[in-house]
């Protein structure tokens, strides 16, 4: 599926040697453009080599130049079926664009975020750690930076539905955690680009503890998908005002919805009750409704 490659481009672009990154820039900036090149050209406008253009097709996952090319091509018809008079929705947000234009285009990049995962999510790993955690007596998530807020998300949803969890954030305490972790226990990490060294020495320990290990990363040959028991692979594409991880967190937080609702359905009735007790816990923190004055 065409959707599968780019994406998984896309992540695997920090883990490719400079020359193949060079390529990856020109495919991806402009997959029409590109998908008219000979291999000759393609090389010559990355300043490469065409065998460094063949090695590259093959890493990432095709026979060759002339599969490139017909993925390219696809991706191109795609952009144009998504395409607005005036707005290069694929592009990045540059000064010149209008408010208009920056809704339109932020709108595009955080649905094709959740479109792309969804299309590229493996079920039988996501069936997979939904039975680890149904079955775990604690579940620990861990993020850092823009993937922090997400990790807590996780660890609340969790909880509205009867599972010990807790979201570390803080790497000195994320450690801590992971020490304390058990077999049977899971170890679940959000992480982009799967290369952040906090997030290595978190999923390392809570190896080395006996627990499950399981990432949510954009990147599946990274040093934390290596690591994981489990895999679970996001499709985001950051540009350059959404480097700040807005793009990547749309992704993450879809995955992590899909595993809520999958898990509430494992105990229905008991996750129905659970969700009601939390909701009575807090239902006296709301301020009453105002009184309409008529």
């Amino acid at each position: 599926m065409t959707v599968d490659v780019l994406v998984r481009l896309r992540g695997m672009m920090s883990g490719l040697p400079r020359a193949e990154q060079a390529i990856a820039r020109v495919v991806l900036d402009d997959p029409g453009t590109a998908a008219e090149l000979t291999i000759s050209e393609l090389a010559q406008a990355a300043g490469t080599s065409e065998t460094t253009v063949t090695r590259f097709c093959r890493n990432i996952g095709l026979r060759g130049y002339a599969q490139l090319r017909l993925h390219l091509a696809a991706e191109a018809e795609r952009q144009r079926a998504d395409a607005r008079p005036g707005v290069d929705l694929a592009g990045d947000i540059t000064p010149a664009d209008s408010t208009a234009a920056i809704i339109a285009k932020v709108g595009f990049a955080d649905a094709r975020a959740v479109e792309d995962t969804v299309a590229r999510l493996d079920i039988a790993a996501l069936d997979r750690l939904v039975a680890a955690i149904d079955a775990a007596g604690r579940t620990d998530v861990y993020g850092v930076g823009s993937s922090a807020t997400v990790a807590a998300d996780a660890a609340q949803k969790l909880l509205r539905i009867g599972h010990y969890a807790a979201a570390w954030s803080d790497p000195h305490a994320a450690l801590m955690s992971a020490s304390s972790l058990r077999p049977g226990d899971v170890a679940v990490a959000l992480t982009h680009s799967g290369r952040t060294r906090d997030i290595l020495d978190v999923l390392a320990e809570a190896k080395r503890r006996g627990a499950t290990v399981a990432v949510i990363t954009s990147n599946p040959e990274s040093p934390a998908a290596v690591l994981a028991d489990v895999v679970l692979v996001t499709a985001a594409r950051e540009t350059t005002f959404r480097s700040g991880g807005t793009v990547s967190r749309t992704a993450q937080l879809t995955v992590v919805d899909c595993l809520f609702v999958l898990l509430a359905k494992q105990r229905y009735e008991e996750s129905l009750e659970a969700m009601e007790r939390a909701h009575d816990a807090v239902r006296g923190r709301a301020l009453p409704k105002e009184r309409d004055p008529r």
